[in-house]
């Protein structure tokens, strides 16, 4: 009896589903065309006019502080969320885990309007604050799911036993909690700096005319077509940085499991 070709197929179907739009926009950031229709030659120009344009440089500088903020926040307030909601039972938890999950399946839209609505009715100016509790506010949700997935697994009968042992509720927290708990709070928060990095919806509502991030900034390069070539140098960027960063996590990942 044959093997049946169907998985295969269906494997290379979606590999090139995946990766094709990204090889294509890989190419046409070294194309001389500047709309990509056809190749015209080899060249660097794009990446230089990039390097020259100083206005994504900010909005990226803008982008990763707003990041780090939103996924430092998120995180401390997304971890104590998710103990509390492992520890304690009842109805009040349950209303708790509703809240948490609200933002998961609401609309980045309505998210944006509600925070927008939100800000105009308590008279806070909209600007780089209004943002991080913005973010803040859907970041929190991914960060309580990742932990509460860690703490499944974990035995608090540690605890007991060090409270047995004499030790305070900040040794507790600071040598077994943490350190125990520490691998999913840091997938959380690079989840979350993830989503406020890539985030356009809920920053757009949200923000004011001095506020400048990354997404903002490649829309509004984007909506004129003389833009995209400079566009495809920095998202060709941007990828070779997320693969480099995957490759030094897998090496180290596996550097901890041979010892």
């Amino acid at each position: 009896m044959k093997a049946s070709r169907l998985p295969l197929v269906t494997l290379v179907v979606v590999m090139l589903f995946f990766y094709l739009p990204l090889l294509v926009m890989v190419v046409n950031s070294f194309n001389e065309s500047r709309f990509g229709g056809t190749w015209e030659g080899f060249t660097w120009k794009w990446y230089e006019r990039l390097w020259d344009t100083k206005a994504v440089w900010e909005a990226l500088a803008g982008s990763l502080k707003l990041a780090f903020w939103s996924a430092l926040v998120a995180s401390i307030i997304g971890t104590l969320a998710a103990f509390a909601l492992h520890r304690h039972q009842g109805r009040l938890q349950m209303l708790h885990m509703g809240l948490i999950q609200v933002p998961l399946v609401a609309p980045d839209l309505l998210m944006g309007m509600a925070l927008l609505l939100f800000f105009v009715a308590v008279g806070w100016d909209l600007g780089f604050l209004t943002v991080v509790v913005a973010h803040v506010t859907f970041c929190i949700s991914y960060v309580t799911m990742v932990v509460l997935g860690r703490l499944q697994d974990f035995d608090f009968q540690v605890v007991d036993a060090a409270r047995d042992l004499g030790a305070g509720r900040w040794q507790i927290v600071r040598r077994i909690l943490l350190p125990l708990l520490w691998p999913g709070i840091l997938a959380g928060a690079l989840l979350a700096f993830t989503l406020s990095l890539d985030d356009l919806v809920v920053t757009f509502f949200t923000s004011g005319p001095g506020t400048a991030t990354l997404p903002k900034q490649v829309y509004s390069m984007a909506k004129t077509g003389r833009n995209m070539p400079v566009i495809n140098a920095l998202s060709t960027l941007m990828l070779a940085f997320t693969f480099l960063a995957v490759l030094i996590s897998r090496h180290f990942t596996r550097k901890a499991l041979i010892r």
